[in-house]
């Protein structure tokens, strides 16, 4: 099966002959091939996007919220289609799958009720008879540019708010998992949205260049790792565009001795294994404040015992990982953390999925007594590895958070008010968590890190997203009373 472009509203071929393959990553089987475009392929979409730009940015807000609305209901009721076409390419579980629909629908939401959030703010009489009132008005061609670990969340943190912003999208998903955002696009078409105003690309990084270097293109949102993200904001800009850069994460869930133990348990399972570890949110590192360590410890290694890796069509709490590649490199960290020292309480090397023994197998791996001079605490693994730090007090908790490179999402895990108000004030990450292990805001909140997780100003979705997604203008008026009139050759002034 070769799997193509979606361009004007219709699936479509490209003229590159270059292809990606396609896997599920539960059987390690090729199923499909995809098209990877060419410069010339993106400036088609491109000027399919501008075209159909020029009219939905005079669309009413009504209609954008009518087809916005015909949208979410078409999602809602193919849910499970679409978590069936995650897993197949993903391999992340089914209710992960599922999950991570709810949460793209959450976004969509969100949209359908823009009108409100695009309104403006009048001032009359600034001067005598004049009035200024404010407006937003959308960019025109955005790009987004989303990963493979969330491939209908991500781009949908991004399409809905441009579209109802009043802007045209082109959209170039990972190449690993393309299939989702396939069908996201036909149901867009299908709720009555313009063609044109949705574009998908498949490619890789000539697609992304060309994207960052057209100059059609007004805007680009970008999901990945902080090296590409780094790129993608200095190409970006260099080349005048609007950009907001997501970039990679080492998240710290700190531990408190007063914390309930066992909900800290639960919590670095299930925030640190979902998914297989490759969520940008991921708990990779639990600071466990002493004496707490061993009695944690423990009780995470037990609630690991009964987790099944496997096949995320059989009801298995842990899938694959998404390539084989990426699996021996996830695989390599848990072998050089050995080597340096950290202890592996539970190390998935050994594990027995139930699956396919061709798929890309790696067990959620456990390590203590890591420090922050090992790779597996330094490096953004994106894998089902879950390194313990022991440290002697709070103070010293923070100390280590504030010094990684990365600000995208932090726990704390605490029954001290005074302590996790203290937290949160204190901690240099985007995103906090108190008793929460991943703290993805709501949609009408935005989502977003600092440090080396963001290059860019605006964050993801809610206020932010509105503001990327469009500029404001001021306008300045007056209408004359036929009374008033007259040559005044002064300099205008506030009276």
């Amino acid at each position: 099966m070769s799997i193509g472009h979606f361009i004007d509203g219709k699936r479509v071929g490209g003229t590159s002959e270059r292809r990606g393959d396609v896997f599920d990553p539960a059987t390690g089987r090729r199923t499909a091939e995809v098209e990877l475009a060419s410069a010339a392929d993106v400036d088609v979409a491109v000027q399919a996007a501008a075209r159909a730009a020029r009219s939905w940015r005079d669309a009413s807000l009504a209609k954008r919220s009518a087809v916005l609305f015909a949208f979410r209901e078409l999602v809602h009721a193919r849910r499970d289609r679409l978590a069936e076409a995650i897993t197949a390419e993903h391999g992340k579980v089914l209710a992960d799958a599922a999950g991570e629909v709810q949460r793209g629908l959450e976004v969509i939401e969100y949209a359908c009720g823009l009108p409100s959030a695009l309104r403006g703010a009048f001032s009359e009489n600034v001067s005598t008879e004049v009035d200024s009132y404010t407006i937003r008005q959308p960019l025109g061609v955005v790009a987004v540019i989303s990963p493979f670990n969330f491939p209908v969340m991500v781009p949908l943190w991004f399409v809905p708010v441009a579209v109802a912003c009043g802007n045209a999208v082109v959209l170039k998903p990972s190449e690993k998992d393309p299939s989702a955002v396939l069908l996201l696009a036909e149901w867009f078409a299908e709720a009555g949205l313009p063609d044109g105003v949705l574009n998908v690309v498949n490619g890789d990084k000539e697609a992304v260049d060309a994207l960052l270097d057209h100059p059609e293109v007004r805007s680009v949102s970008f999901v990945g790792s902080t090296p590409i993200a780094r790129y993608v904001y200095q190409r970006g800009t260099a080349a005048g565009k609007r950009v907001q850069a997501l970039g990679g994460a080492k998240n710290h869930m700190v531990v408190l001795p007063d914390a309930d133990l066992d909900l800290a348990a639960d919590a670095a399972v299930n925030a640190g294994f979902g998914s297989a570890g490759e969520r940008c949110m991921a708990i990779s590192v639990l600071v466990a404040v002493e004496p707490v360590a061993d009695a944690l410890i423990e009780r995470i290694a037990a609630r690991m015992a009964g987790l099944r890796t496997g096949d995320g069509r059989r009801g298995c709490d842990m899938g694959p990982l998404v390539t084989a590649e990426h699996a021996a490199k996830v695989r390599s960290y848990v072998d050089a953390g050995v080597d340096a020292g950290a202890v592996p309480v539970v190390d998935g090397r050994d594990v027995t999925p139930d699956g396919d023994p061709d798929g890309f197998w790696l067990g959620p791996t456990l390590f203590d007594r890591v420090t922050p001079q090992m790779s597996i605490y330094t490096d953004e693994i994106f894998g089902p590895v879950l390194s313990v730090v022991r440290v002697d007090s709070y103070d010293e908790a923070v100390e280590l958070v504030n010094a990684s490179p990365y600000g995208n999402g932090t726990a704390i895990f605490t029954n001290d008010g005074g302590a996790a108000r203290r937290y949160q004030h204190e901690v240099e990450v985007g995103m906090v968590g108190i008793n929460v292990p991943i703290p993805v805001p709501m949609a009408y909140h935005s989502f977003g890190g600092w440090k080396s997780s963001l290059f860019g100003d605006l964050h993801a979705h809610g206020e932010d997203g509105v503001r990327f997604f469009t500029r404001g203008k001021v306008v300045t008026s007056r209408w004359l009373d036929p009374r008033h009139g007259g040559v005044n050759l002064g300099f205008p002034t506030q009276t």
